[in-house]
Parts: structure tokens; sequence; C-alpha cells
């Protein structure tokens, strides 16, 4: 079992406790992503961008408060599902600032900070202008760049939500029961090597050394062969990872991109149809939400912890 990531889950948690029952003031101003944000009252009219942003507000029982989603990457889990699946879509790619402001939102939260340009959702200032607040996942701010992701980022962001919603009880108890699930993962000891194989075909995507891939598997214990990237994900080679030889193959499971068509690339693929991994069929497969930053991220974490203690390995 793993003890408390660090002194900051210990101060998230504090703070959670302390504050689970206080009320946010109103104006709230914050800065995300180098912009200031002022909100005059909680979100009552909110659009999401991306399934992070929508399973965020699903998992702290706000979903009343979604006029409207664009940009799902699949459908969403239990317990979130039917709620998800009855919420109007605006569009199935990033609707544009034409139709968003049909929907006369008061507040946008989306998963990538491209979202926000002109020829999509809007920039943020004209956004602001228009009287539309803005957010952007903080894990994936590009004009900032962040630093290395932790759980304790992606509780910082379970935790903001609160207080932007004046829901801080909600946003409290859903921290103390992720970091609950995390501390109770077990740390694999065999100094094992992983590759995160996101997508692509010619060549791999994969998870590099700074984003939620490597968040994840340095909880599983893994060891990823292209940590020293200093990114979130890059592309990569099909030799370099034939050089690595990874012991375990993570597969991003997307509907684009399924799992299974993953693994039978690598099976017919000259270059890395001789892995041992592939012979021997060594995948942990995460969905793809799952696999950016967000509130999916331990439960999946969990889930390819039991998945690596199903597997096989020969001395």
């Amino acid at each position: 079992m793993r003890p408390l990531n660090s002194l900051l889950s210990l101060a998230v948690l504090a703070l959670s406790a302390s504050a689970a029952f206080a009320q946010t003031t109103y104006p709230l101003t914050l800065d995300n992503c180098g912009v200031e944000v002022t909100l005059p009252a909680a979100p009552a009219k909110v659009l999401t961008i991306k399934s992070t942003a929508t399973e965020m507000l699903l998992a702290l029982g706000l979903g009343s408060h979604i006029a409207g989603v664009g940009f799902q990457d699949g459908p969403a889990p239990e317990p979130w599902k039917a709620e998800a699946a009855a919420l109007p879509v605006l569009s199935d790619k990033l609707p544009s600032q034409e139709v968003v402001l049909e929907v006369e939102p008061d507040f946008i939260y989306g998963g990538w900070e491209s979202n926000f340009a002109a020829d999509g959702a809007g920039e943020r200032p004209t956004l602001a202008a228009l009287g539309v607040a803005t957010y952007v996942s903080p894990a994936a701010c590009r004009s900032i760049k962040p630093a290395k992701l932790t759980f304790d980022e992606v509780f910082a962001e379970i935790a903001e939500m609160g207080e932007i919603f004046d829901a801080k009880p909600a946003a409290g108890a859903l921290i103390a029961e992720q970091q609950a699930v995390l501390d109770a993962i077990p740390t694999d000891e065999r100094g094992l090597t992983a590759v995160w194989y996101s997508s692509g075909t010619k060549a791999p995507y994969v998870g590099a050394g700074s984003g939620a891939p490597q968040m994840m598997l340095e909880a599983l214990g893994l060891d990823n062969i292209f940590a020293a990237e200093d990114e979130g994900w890059f592309a990569a080679s099909w030799e370099a990872v034939v050089d690595a030889d990874p012991d375990v193959i993570v597969l991003v499971d997307a509907t684009w991109n399924s799992a299974e068509q993953k693994k039978k690339l690598l099976a017919e693929n000259p270059v890395t149809s001789k892995l041992d991994a592939v012979i021997n069929q060594r995948y942990l497969i995460v969905p793809f939400p799952a696999s950016e930053a967000g509130v999916r991220n331990v439960g999946a974490t969990a889930d390819m912890a039991t998945q690596l203690a199903g597997l096989s390995f020969t001395p």
C-alpha cells in the first residue's frame, strides 16, 4: 500500500476537511492558464468541451448546470453514463463560437486550451467581453507550460471546481474518496518498463515524462521508457520502442483507434511483432478519456494495477 503522496496531499485533504462547508464568496477571481477569470456568482449555464470537463462536473453532482457539450471522446462510464447521454450535444467535434453563443452560457469549461480559438469556441478575451467566463483544465495549459503532473494537481482542479460552483463539500468528498483509492493501489516492485501507446501507425504517439501517462505509470511502479522527454506526449519511433524492449505496453482505447486495432498493428508490424510484450500479449488497456488529466485517472490507475497483476512474466 502507498502512503499519502506528499505533504501537499495532506494539505489538500486538511483544507478539504476544514473548508468543506464553507461557502464560496463572490465575486470570485482566479488565475487560469495566465488568464484572470472573475465570476460574479456560481455558473448556472455551462458548456463543457472534451469528456474530461463533462465528467468532472458530473462527478461533482453538477450535471444540472450543463447546458450543452461538445467534442466528447466517448461515452461516460457508470455512474454518470445515463446522465451524460441525456446532455445536449452541440457538436461531435469542437463547436464554433456561433453555436456556443446560441446557448447563451455564462461559463465554458474546456479540456484543452486550443478549444478557445477564433475558429473554435472563441478566443477567451472575446468571450469574456461578451460576459462568458472560461476555464481550461490546468494540465492542458500551453501558453504557460504546466509543471509535471501529479495527482495533487488533479485534486487541486477538483477543489477549484468546487470553489467555482460553490460545491466545496462535494469536492472535498470526491478528493478524499479518490485519495483513499490511490493509497490502496499497490506499487509493482519488479522494475518493469513500459511504453504508453496513445495513437499513430507509421510512428507511435506515446506518453512522455510530464503528463497523465507518466503520473499513472509512476503510481503503478512502471518505468516509462520515454520518461526523459519533458512533454505530456510526443511522436516517437517504432525503432526506439524496439530498442527499449518494454516489458508492458499500455494501449489507449479510443473510438477512432481502438486497443484491438493497436494490438493488430503491433502483431503485424515486422518491427514490433518480435517484441516479447507483443508475443505474450502483455497489454494494459486504458480508455482515452481516462488517459488525460481528470477525474478518471485514479480509477483507471487502479484498474490497470489489477490488469498488471494478472499478466504473466517469464523469468
